[in-house]
């Protein structure tokens, strides 16, 4: 494809606005006489509410509502499962879950309400370990689970466990009967949080004649749109949802979160009401991604051939599963326990369990860093009982073409074995390393997210300016700049030429939210569709202008001619001028729906090189080699920023980070605390690109969106092995882990 716009570096057209602190996010929003909405949270894990005083709270100057759960429509909220009250009915789950809001004049007001409310609790029996709640007389989380909107029992009844899904294929006692060797192991991951900059926020107002206006820090408008209305009862044309900027999502923005009961405080007070999220609240009331335990049990002949492969997969969903869109709402990345790899025989069970923890959500590839590592780590320890290259065995059993992944989904134009040799030579695999240092692979790929509908509408104006109004958020992706680039290397014109301007839920009847890599792929299409559109529209105006026929008009570098007569031409500008007549203006809006993924993956192959301090257990990542499958590339920088940032966020998920928590409560107190890699932190980075223009995107591109985190940990783990052969089962990979892998005799901190 000869392209002008498309694959060349760009500015993100939000840039500017960012650095210099012009960008409109929620808590920027102000209305006249806006409240400050708080919440009080409870204390305890597991307890019944016995009672709640409120009365002293109601008389503190500026203190406009109070309410509590029995003020409330006997409603739960959800993605998919309703399973979380507005505030807590009867009993709390978790500590942090919302007990009383308030809104006030003031957050001081606010605050000073919140500490004079007397609750009074009876401390029931709580249960934090999602093994443990699996067992038979564990206390349930929830009693009524069976009564709750959304939920579809899973075929084997457990104790708290309200999401099962299996996958299967061939016959698992003959692939274990095949092999020569059969190896197990268990693997855990620790909560991660998103750590993004913007906390979440949320902003509802109501007028005389009950309209609800919305401003939230969340990705995904329509849906809140839709799920308010379902959910609460509110006539779907009462609600209007303002788009913002997002700071930062990385999948943890996209449920409603406070909106629910800054509706409640809205609606009783006639006023709007403003909630934002301390960082202390985030860590104990957000969606962070699930901790795991994940059991792999693998077939394997002498010559590394696998045969069979049993996984069990538990996520740790914590008190609630409102956070989780899908049917059920578990997390599907337990698929991803297979690897990139041919197994004739597999079983794959996975687990959504409730305990009395932080209720989990969505983390950029949600479940897959949990399985990836499990796998990873898993292939490598498979070739040391084999005494085998870990390169060499990966090699002999990838996928090919054609070949289904679990859940019967065929893949095709498997770009894996490719990939996987360049980064293995960039990397210098098979040189000797210097004294505790090793190298590390991490395998894994991503398809293009789900299903859904794109809206967009493209107008262009008399001098020749067009404009793309979009209701989807750039959550930081860059994906307004992208679209500008599709428009303009479509219409061949300067990109200069054209903008975007934000709708909101009225734009458009529905539209798709980011998430999943899909975004360039859904609105990146219905925008070329538009601008095609555009230029079909356009064509028979330039061919009356220049006295060709409409079949003959060529478009090139921003100028109309004919093909027979490449000498007689006309500016883009002009042909507009023409051709938006009468009304100054020619609009062009579109639709685009994906009803399913696409076969075409991405790979990614990530090799770490670490050196590790056999006195400390210090580790020190030197270096990864990161190499991507990838299609056309529409913005190198924004294509090279999504690398480079999922990466780090897998280097922080793999040796840094952790919600650490003890018997429920939340230590990890602040984002100080939290601790993600800083510059000091950071490797030596090398990228390597094998292009090949097969994606189902735009112009063929493919995701990168997610690809970076996935497979990071295992690198990392397997590296360490590599280096001074000790193996690590459970992430972070802390220096105090290392130290007592290498000095088993030391007792534990």
């Amino acid at each position: 494809m000869n392209l002008k716009v498309v694959g060349r570096p760009v500015s993100r057209v939000d840039g500017s606005d960012k650095v210099s602190g012009n960008t409109v996010y929620t808590a920027d929003v102000q209305l006249p006489g806006i409240l400050w909405g708080k919440c009080l949270r409870s204390p305890y894990a597991h307890a019944r509410i016995v009672s709640i005083n409120t009365e002293q709270a109601k008389k503190v100057k500026g203190v406009r509502a109070v309410l509590t759960g029995e003020d409330l429509p006997d409603k739960r909220v959800g993605l998919s499962l309703q399973d979380t009250p507005l505030l807590a009915i009867g009993k709390v789950r978790f500590i942090g879950e919302k007990v009383v809001a308030v809104a006030a004049q003031d957050r001081d007001a606010a605050d000073e309400a919140l500490s004079v409310i007397e609750v009074e609790y009876e401390e029931l029996p709580a249960v934090f370990d999602a093994r443990q709640a699996m067992t038979s007389g564990a206390p349930l989380v929830h009693e009524e689970l069976a009564t709750y909107a959304g939920f579809k029992a899973p075929d084997d009844e457990i104790p708290n466990v309200f999401a099962m899904q299996k996958w299967t294929a061939g016959d698992i006692a003959a692939g274990f009967d095949e092999a020569d060797l059969v190896v197990e192991h268990t693997f855990r991951t620790s909560v991660a949080h998103q750590a993004y900059i913007e906390p979440h926020s949320a902003i509802v107002a109501m007028d005389s004649s009950e309209r609800v206006d919305i401003w939230a820090s969340c990705k995904a408008p329509f849906r809140v749109k839709s799920h308010l209305s379902r959910q609460l009862e509110i006539p779907r044309e009462q609600i209007r949802v303002h788009v913002v900027a997002v700071g930062g999502d990385f999948g943890g923005k996209g449920a409603l979160m406070d909106i629910p009961i800054c509706y409640e405080l809205a609606k009783a007070t006639r006023t709007p009401v403003k909630m934002v999220m301390t960082y202390a609240e985030e860590l104990v009331a957000g969606d962070p991604r699930h901790s795991s335990m994940i059991k792999i049990k693998s077939g394997v002949k002498k010559d590394g051939t696998l045969t069979a492969r049993e996984t069990k997969v538990i996520f740790n969903s914590g008190a609630y599963a409102s956070f989780k869109p899908g049917d059920p709402p578990n997390l599907g990345g337990a698929t991803f326990t297979n690897g990139v790899y041919h197994i004739p025989h597999y079983s794959i069970r996975s687990y959504g369990v409730y305990t009395n923890s932080v209720p989990c959500g969505y983390y950029r590839a949600p479940g897959q860093p949990q399985a990836v590592f499990a796998a990873e780590s898993h292939m490598d320890l498979i070739a040391q009982e084999l005494r085998m290259d870990p390169l060499e065995l990966r090699l002999k059993n990838l996928l090919r073409d054609g070949e289904k992944l679990a859940g019967g989904r065929a893949v095709d134009k498997v770009r894996v074995r490719e990939t996987l040799l360049a980064a293995a030579q960039k990397a210098g695999w098979g040189k000797k390393n210097g004294n505790n240092t090793g190298l590390g692979i991490g395998v894994s790929f991503r398809h293009v997210g789900g299903s859904g509908k794109a809206s967009a509408e493209l107008s262009l104006s008399a001098d020749g300016k067009l404009k793309i109004l979009t209701a989807v958020p750039d959550i930081g992706t860059g994906t307004h700049t992208l679209l500008r680039q599709i428009a303009a290397e479509v219409l061949t014109v300067p990109i200069e030429l054209i903008w975007t301007e934000i709708g909101d839920t009225e734009s458009f009847e529905s539209d798709a939210a980011p998430g999943g890599s899909k975004i360039t792929n859904m609105s990146g299409h219905v925008v070329l569709q538009a601008a095609e559109q555009l230029r079909q529209r356009l064509n028979p105006v330039a061919a009356s202008l220049l006295g060709c026929a409409v079949t003959d008009v060529v478009l090139q570098n921003g100028r109309f001619s004919s093909a027979l007569n490449k000498k007689r031409w006309m500016e883009f500008g002009a042909v507009a001028q023409e051709a938006t007549k009468p009304n100054g203006e020619l609009r062009v809006r579109e639709t685009f729906e994906v009803k399913g993924r696409s076969p075409v993956p991405a790979f990614v192959v990530q090799i770490a090189e670490v050196q590790v301090d056999v006195e400390t257990g210090q580790l020190r990542v030197k270096r990864i080699v990161t190499a991507h499958d990838v299609g056309t590339v529409i913005n190198p920088v924004a294509h090279q920023g999504q690398i480079e940032g999922g990466l780090v966020q897998g280097l922080g998920y793999a040796t840094l980070e952790e919600v650490m928590t003890e018997h429920g409560k939340v230590l990890t107190a602040n984002l100080g605390d939290y601790r993600i890699p800083c510059p000091r932190d950071l490797p030596a980075l090398e990228t390597v690109l094998i292009e090949d223009p097969t994606g189902p995107g735009p112009f063929a591109a493919k995701q990168i969106g997610e690809n970076g985190i996935i497979a990071t940990a295992p690198a990392i783990a397997n590296a360490i092995a590599a280096a001074v052969g000790v193996r690590l089962f459970d992430i972070p990979l802390t220096a105090e882990k290392i130290y007592r892998a290498l000095k088993p005799s030391t007792p534990a901190a």
